[in-house]
C-alpha cells in the first residue's frame, strides 16, 4: 500500500540527482509532485517521468534564490494543485575554493541558493501549512554542515545554517501539527562524485565505515520515512545518511 496517497509534494532541485530521486520515489508512493528546477527542461523531464508512472506532476522553473519568483511560483502551485502537504528543500550548488581565494560572489551564490532558497520556499507555503494544520518540511543538508571541509567554507556554512533553520522551524510550527526535519547525506553517487578520480574515491571510502558510497535512493528512502506515516512524531531532527562517516 502506498505511503503517500493523495499527498502533494513540492521538491526543489528535482531536475537531477537527489532531488530527482526523491520526486520519483514520492510519486511511486502515491504522491502528486511539483518538480522545481532552475531550468524548465530539467523540471519537465522529471515531471514527464512521473506522469509515465501514472501520477500527476507539474514542472516549475524557478531560481530559489529569487524571493519574488518563489512567491509567484508558490501561488501558482497552490492554485494548480489545491494544496501542498510536503516540501523538500533540496536545491543546492557548490562553488568550492580556499577561503583566502574565495570571492564574495561565490560565497553569496551558495548561501543564497542553499540556505536562502529554503527560507523562500518555506515562507511561501507557511500560511497554507498553518491553515491546514499539517505539513512535512524536509531540508537536505549535508555531513559537510556537521563536520566542515577545507575548501568548502561557503557550502559548509549554508548546510550548517539549514540545520539551525530546521530546528527553529520545528519549534515554530510544531503546535500546528507541522514537522520539519533535515537529512544530511554523506558521499552519494551523483554527477558530482562521478567526476572524481578513482584515487580520490578510494580515499573517500576509507572514511566511511560501510566502505561504499551511498546512492540517491538511500536519501529518497530517508525522505519517504520523514514524509510518511512513520515520521509523524519526528521533528527538529537531523537524519544522517552517510554509511557511518559522522558518528
Amino acid at each position: 500500500m502506498p505511503s503517500l496517497p493523495n499527498q502533494v509534494a513540492v521538491v526543489t532541485g528535482a531536475g537531477r540527482g537527489i532531488g530527482r530521486a526523491i520526486a520519483l520515489r514520492f510519486a511511486s508512493e502515491g504522491a502528486s509532485v511539483v518538480c522545481v528546477s532552475r531550468t524548465s527542461d530539467n523540471a519537465e523531464k522529471t515531471a514527464a517521468d512521473i506522469r509515465a508512472l501514472g501520477r500527476t506532476a507539474w514542472a516549475a522553473a524557478v531560481d530559489v534564490a529569487d524571493g519574488a519568483a518563489v512567491a509567484g511560483a508558490a501561488e501558482k502551485i497552490l492554485a494548480d494543485a489545491g494544496r501542498v502537504d510536503i516540501l523538500v528543500n533540496n536545491a543546492g550548488v557548490t562553488k568550492d575554493g580556499l577561503l583566502m581565494r574565495m570571492s564574495e560572489a561565490d560565497w553569496d551564490v551558495v548561501l543564497d541558493t542553499n540556505l536562502k532558497g529554503a527560507f523562500h520556499f518555506t515562507k511561501a507555503f507557511t500560511r497554507a501549512f498553518l491553515k491546514q494544520r499539517s505539513g512535512r518540511i524536509i531540508n537536505i543538508s549535508s555531513v559537510i554542515g556537521l563536520m566542515g571541509n577545507a575548501g568548502q567554507a561557503n557550502y559548509a556554512a549554508s548546510k550548517a545554517g539549514l540545520i539551525g533553520f530546521t530546528k527553529s522551524i520545528a519549534r515554530e510550527f510544531g503546535s500546528r501539527g507541522i514537522t520539519c526535519n533535515a537529512i544530511a547525506p554523506g558521499f552519494i553517487e551523483t554527477d558530482m562524485t562521478a567526476a572524481l578520480g578513482d584515487e580520490l574515491k578510494t580515499a573517500l571510502m576509507k572514511q566511511i565505515p560501510l566502505g561504499v558510497l551511498g546512492g540517491v535512493e538511500d536519501i529518497a528512502a530517508a525522505a519517504i520515512y520523514l514524509a510518511g506515516p512513520g515520521g509523524r512524531y519526528v521533528t527538529g531532527q537531523v537524519l544522517t545518511v552517510d554509511g557511518g562517516m559522522v558518528m
